[in-house]
């Protein structure tokens, strides 16, 4: 009975560790890694019942993404780009997605209604160059001698 009673508390301490949005996209990664960007997507949304709704939808980003990376080139990495959290239930990350021929940012949103999180969104863009020279013009920037 004791090791019943172990098991059952280190099953659901594994559970419970893993439902942040960083062990989320950690997943995916793993996933994107392993099996590719169409389960790793897969994964993804099925953290999220109402995701059902939307299959069309979802199966057009897959395939989308799926495209475009194909063209690319190979993985090597991630780099964080900014997390912001609204709240305690909802929340953002930017990851710059790093291959051969260029950068892909990952977009990802999570929502805790209750106790759990699940993906909310997820979108991919190449073209953040802009908003990063947008930033870097000097209106943007402090007087350094105030």
């Amino acid at each position: 009975m004791k090791y019943l009673t172990v098991i059952i508390l280190i099953f659901f301490t594994n559970i419970y560790s893993q439902n942040t949005p960083e062990d989320l996209i950690d997943k995916f990664f793993e996933t994107y890694i392993s099996s590719g960007s169409t389960e790793a997507l897969s994964e993804l949304y099925a953290t999220n019942p109402w995701m059902e709704r939307i299959k069309d939808d979802l199966e057009k980003v897959k395939s989308q993404l799926e495209g475009v990376i194909n063209i690319v080139g190979d993985y090597y990495g991630k780099d964080l780009i900014v997390k912001k959290e609204l709240g305690k239930s909802f929340v953002l990350i930017s990851y710059l997605v790093k291959y051969d021929r260029q950068p892909i940012r990952f977009t990802f949103e999570f929502y805790k209604p209750n106790d759990t999180w699940r993906a909310f969104g997820f979108s991919y863009d190449d073209n953040f160059d802009d908003e990063v020279e947008e930033a870097a013009k000097l209106y943007y920037l402090k007087d350094l001698h105030d």
